[in-house]
């Protein structure tokens, strides 16, 4: 949801469409604005043309008064959301802001905002989030279907409206890291105890994590992390930011993505604010030039059949997932289906599209979690064709999109309940519009 919304922010300012804005619906002392439901429907618009223009905006306007009327109620039983939480979420997505634009006149060119004025906003939006996410939650938690139950709603869809599976694939990797070698370990430590003395003399923190940081969502604020809290970073970390004092500067620690120093800058509550200058030690080209030309060596006898790839997997591979003979899991759903689309960003430089099931890729350069040098090989283990949708194939599927539709009619038979005890008000604009649910 929030990302769909940063995107809205974004198309609106693509479009560069001047919107008059007022009032459209209130609820208790929530309102709703013209812009808000204008935002939805550029989104709609860019995806799917300029059709039913008005139906679209009706349909986005209901879906905002449904969020109002879950806030409302929230904020009418004291749902409690911490500050914390919220700025934790803030500092989240603006990193990925940072990381997709660059700088803060990217983002301002992109959205329309200024990067205080979008963080102003999305602190609002995120705590109205986070409290209708909340409530919705509380009202549908003990929703539950059956069996019986999936296959009525599979059967209640109209036979030119069940959904086209498209094609997905499932693949397998062996991953070598090469390690980092000790003279390269100690001249990364040597460097920042050097910085670290430099700051302990009276140089600015912030002035050497913008020249020498190697993180690059960080070293362009002065190495400012913004406020999180425990479990937000990495154990070896969070340990030396969360023992520091204000000012203080942590003598020289690892990580999975390399050598710190860090200075804590301000403790509000559970959360923290801190400085640090990240350097990644290197793989000599030696050591890759090895991993490289070993996995090649497998890809000869796996292809000739003097091994399988799961056997090379579990014996070769620095991946967690060796043990499942390389199977890779996809890191939204769980499961082991990719479409060729989501492989080509996951795996740049891979042509799916050509391989059978049992292909063998050569060694391919990558860069792994940790932003470090690494090689793999990476199979198809089986291709599942394009398909029309059934219980067979795609229960699992099926049954979250029941589950869902169950959940929906729960919230759309509260808040019928609701409107009947809130004081609603919708501009003379949407009078005409054909809600789902009697709203005056």
């Amino acid at each position: 949801m929030i990302l769909s919304f940063l995107s809205v922010v974004s198309f609106a300012a693509a479009q560069n469409e001047p919107v008059i804005d007022k009032v459209v619906a209130v609820i208790g002392k929530n309102m709703i604005k013209l812009s808000d439901v204008e935002n939805g429907y550029v989104a709609i618009r860019v995806r799917q043309g300029y059709e039913n223009a008005f139906e679209n905006r009706c349909n986005i306007l209901e879906g905002l008064l449904i969020n109002k009327l879950l806030i409302h109620k929230g904020e009418l039983d004291s749902t409690e959301v911490k500050d914390e939480e919220v700025e934790a979420s803030v500092q989240y997505y603006m990193k990925q802001y940072e990381r997709q634009y660059g700088s803060h006149e990217a983002i301002r060119q992109a959205t329309g905002y200024t990067f205080d004025e979008l963080k102003d906003l999305m602190s609002k939006m995120l705590h109205d989030r986070i409290l209708a996410d909340r409530v919705q939650s509380s009202l549908t938690s003990n929703v539950k279907i059956t069996p019986y139950e999936v296959t009525k709603f599979f059967e209640k869809i109209a036979a030119d409206s069940i959904p086209e599976i498209p094609e997905t694939i499932e693949i397998a990797e062996i991953v070598r890291k090469p390690e980092i070698n000790d003279e390269e370990r100690e001249r990364v430590k040597l460097e920042l105890n050097k910085l670290r003395e430099r700051v302990l003399n009276g140089d600015r923190f912030s002035t050497l994590a913008t020249l020498y940081s190697e993180d690059p969502g960080s070293s362009s604020k002065g190495g400012e992390l913004g406020f999180f809290t425990r479990g937000d970073m990495v154990g070896e970390f969070e340990a030396a930011a969360f023992a520091l004092k204000p000012g203080e500067v942590s003598p020289v620690i690892e990580t999975q993505y390399g050598f710190h120093i860090i200075q804590l800058i301000e403790r509000r509550g559970n959360t923290i604010n801190c400085r640090h200058i990240l350097i990644m030690p290197k793989v000599s080209p030696e050591d890759l030039l090895k991993s490289r030309i070993l996995l090649d060596s497998v890809a000869r006898e796996i292809r000739l059949g003097h091994i399988t790839f799961a056997e090379a997997a579990k014996q070769y591979s620095d991946g967690s997932n060796r043990i499942e003979g390389g199977r890779v899991t996809h890191p939204n759903t769980g499961s082991y289906q990719f479409t060729n689309d989501e492989l080509k960003k996951l795996y740049p430089g891979i042509g799916f599209s050509s391989m059978n099931a049992g292909d063998v890729s050569n060694a391919v350069a990558m860069k792994t979690d940790e932003n470090k040098d690494a090689y793999r090989l990476v199979t198809v283990v089986k291709r599942n064709p394009s398909h029309k949708a059934n219980l067979n194939d795609d229960y699992d599927r099926i049954y979250n999109a029941a589950l869902e539709s169950a959940k929906q009619d729960k919230i759309y038979d509260w808040a019928q309940k609701t409107i009947n005890n809130t004081y609603i008000k919708i501009d003379d604009e949407f009078k005409g519009c054909d809600f789902r649910l009697k709203w005056q």
